[in-house]
């Protein structure tokens, strides 16, 4: 009888561990190419990104609520005798929202100047440039010193912050409100 009931328990850890792995899977973006460029103004991101959006997060945008997409790369260099010198850190955020009396859906960079709207009839035309952004330059030319190399870390998600106050609330208990990456980290040597 026991021996029964200790299997019976471990089939159901294993059944309760398995539909938890599915569903963290399902609230996680794949960081799926990440890379630097060096260019004439200084040094580029070139990354693309792999999500679905949930059901719940369909139907928020749907009804008008805003998503926003941030992304932070921080760049230092490892120093033996005192900690990292952190070269670059900086972030990016883009604003995806559906407008209902045009019924078109529209894409921002937030907080950059001269940054231009661009509308899509579908979500997942709308989805396109927010998990493949184009080049961002992160770092000016005189920021990382050639010839070193630095350990970068990347990471996106959905930022809540931008989120009207009851909304973060919210979001901090309901999993349908969360979408995030796991940090990637990788070498560059600057040109």
């Amino acid at each position: 009888m026991t021996v029964r009931f200790f299997r019976l328990l471990v089939c159901r850890l294993l059944l309760v561990f398995a539909c938890a792995g599915a569903h963290a899977a399902e609230g996680t973006i794949d960081i799926t190419r990440a890379g630097i460029e060096a260019s004439d103004e200084g040094y580029r991101l070139d990354a693309n990104y792999s999500f679905e959006l949930n059901p719940g997060l369909e139907q928020a945008v749907q009804r008008g609520l805003p998503l926003y997409f941030t992304t932070e790369i921080e760049l230092t260099r490892p120093r033996w005798w005192w900690t990292d010198d952190k070269a670059v850190s900086t972030r990016r955020t883009m604003r995806l929202h559906y407008d209902v009396l045009t019924r078109q859906y529209i894409v921002l960079v937030v907080g950059v100047a001269g940054s231009i709207q661009q509308t899509y009839p579908t979500l997942d035309d709308a989805l396109f440039p927010i998990r493949h952004p184009n080049r961002w330059l992160i770092a000016r030319k005189g920021d990382l010193k050639p010839g070193e190399t630095y350990n970068v870390t990347l990471r996106m998600f959905m930022d809540r912050e931008y989120m009207q106050k009851p909304l973060q609330v919210d979001a901090f208990n309901n999993a349908d409100l969360r979408l995030a990456s796991h940090k990637k980290t990788f070498s560059y040597r600057a040109e």
